[in-house]
């Protein structure tokens, strides 16, 4: 073999043994950016659902409404984009053709 052939073989391994453990750095960045944006996400839509309500937790049963109250209002958050999905998908977006 040739030289220069061995030094492209040493650089595609160096380049792909480089790639693997970025890919492995990555996941875990995507991973800690997902569980950021959703301690983020649920932060902010917990205050905005029980912003000027009288929020207490003195009994199990307290919590189970809490929970319950957040979670009927994001399966409404849910509901509201797949019907607002629906809606795009029957429009008709081919606009005024003129012949």
């Amino acid at each position: 073999m040739e030289f220069t052939v061995i030094v492209f073989i040493i650089a595609i391994l160096i380049v792909a043994i480089w790639l693997i453990f970025r890919i492995k750095g990555l996941k875990h960045k995507l991973l800690s950016f997902f569980l950021i944006s959703l301690i983020l996400f649920s932060f902010f839509s917990f205050n905005f659902v029980f912003s000027g309500k009288d929020i207490s937790i003195k009994s199990i049963s307290d919590l189970g409404n809490i929970v319950k109250t957040y979670f009927v209002w994001l399966g409404g958050i849910f509901n509201n984009l797949k019907v607002i999905t629906t809606q795009a998908i029957k429009m008709n977006w081919q606009g005024n053709k003129t012949t």
